[in-house]
């Protein structure tokens, strides 16, 4: 009897704390809300230790509060949810600490499938975000399932960072890119004639019987030497510094925007003559552009790329650090640090998160218009 008392009790309040937290987010839904919630969740390690629990019941304790962040979350109205999971520097940690932890994500990705689970019933696409080939293959194999299985889900997302950190991703993203930007610049030796002869090249007449490709203007001769200028000259750019090759006096330089040039390349293999000579070249023009290394390049390359930038990062514990987290993406976002370590976070954490973030989201929007 008692037992069915109190069951009923939790369901009433459960029903009132309900009703209550519709009616304190319609309010909020006057101002605007952030379309993109990142959160790092810092101290289960220190509350475990604060309330003298047993190694891994602080991360049980966090993942509970997380469950909790994501519904409030998608019940606000918000789209996308980033969660700082797992860090590579967090390999450095003791083994058998690294090792509870990854049982416990693996427990924690195959929940996800399950028909009562929170992916479900918000229809949440999940990512899993970072170098995942760095993972033990059950963790890797769980998340591209969980990837997989959610991947028609559109209401909500998802992005879970596993076995990352922002530097890892940036610098596999201007990898990418200049990989990339490399085999753009490929079919540029359809400028080698069959007869080893190009007719003319911003005016220079060119006949020295072996032909001209775009690694020559380079001044590349070997395999091995064409692949390490073009990864020193990739590199350069990618940093933002002018580079500039000595023999071809092509430049390159990082800049913003966007200017594809691969219509002008199949277009140039169009003007071929039928004795398979191309007259009139601009080449090193076309060079120049086909090398240029931009920002949109680089961004599309990114793991975080299949979302956009955060509106504002949490941080629990009070910390102010990014800790090597989303540093490319979080350039205009506000950061709020409650003291409370991330067990202990509660619906009003989120709520103050929101009203900080509509007190300065104007000022926001202006600093993304100058960009």
């Amino acid at each position: 009897m008692d037992k069915h008392r109190g069951s009923r009790l939790s369901e009433l309040f459960g029903s009132l704390g309900s009703f209550f937290r519709k009616c304190m987010f319609c309010i909020l839904s006057m101002g605007p809300i952030p379309n993109h919630f990142a959160f790092i969740m810092d101290g289960n390690r220190r509350y475990a230790k604060k309330e003298k629990l047993e190694e891994g019941a602080g991360h049980r304790a966090g993942f509970s509060v997380l469950m909790s962040m994501l519904k409030y979350c998608y019940e606000l109205g918000v789209t996308y949810v980033t969660i700082y999971a797992f860090s590579i520097e967090n390999f450095k940690r003791k083994p058998d600490e690294v090792q509870n932890l990854m049982d416990l994500i693996l427990e924690k990705i195959e929940g996800l499938l399950k028909e009562e689970s929170l992916v479900n019933k918000y229809g949440i696409r999940v990512y899993f975000i970072g170098n995942l080939k760095l993972l033990s293959k059950p963790v890797r194999v769980a998340a591209e399932k969980v990837m997989k299985a959610t991947a028609n889900n559109t209401k909500c997302v998802l992005l879970i960072c596993i076995a990352y950190t922002s530097c890892d991703e940036i610098v596999q993203a201007v990898h990418e890119s200049c990989k990339n930007k490399w085999e753009e610049i490929q079919p540029c030796n359809s400028h080698k004639s069959f007869s080893g002869r190009v007719e003319e090249v911003d005016g220079k007449s060119i006949d020295d019987g072996i032909g001209h490709s775009v690694q020559e203007l380079f001044g590349v001769q070997t395999n091995e030497l064409r692949a390490t200028r073009a990864s020193t000259f990739c590199n350069d750019v990618a940093n933002g510094v002018e580079r500039t090759d000595k023999k071809s006096g092509v430049v390159g330089h990082a800049v913003h925007g966007s200017c594809d040039k691969w219509g002008e390349v199949q277009s140039l293999e169009a003007s071929r003559t039928g004795d398979g000579v191309i007259p009139n070249v601009k080449s090193e023009k076309l060079l120049v552009d086909l090398s240029i290394l931009k920002v949109v390049d680089i961004e599309s390359h990114m793991y975080m790329s299949v979302a956009p930038n955060p509106d504002i990062v949490i941080r629990s514990s009070g910390e102010t650090r990014l800790s090597n987290f989303l540093l490319w993406q979080t350039s205009n976002c506000l950061l709020y640090s409650p003291n409370a370590l991330w067990p202990d976070m509660r619906l009003w954490h989120l709520v103050w998160a929101v009203l900080d973030f509509q007190r300065n989201h104007s000022y926001f929007e202006k600093k993304k218009k100058q960009f």
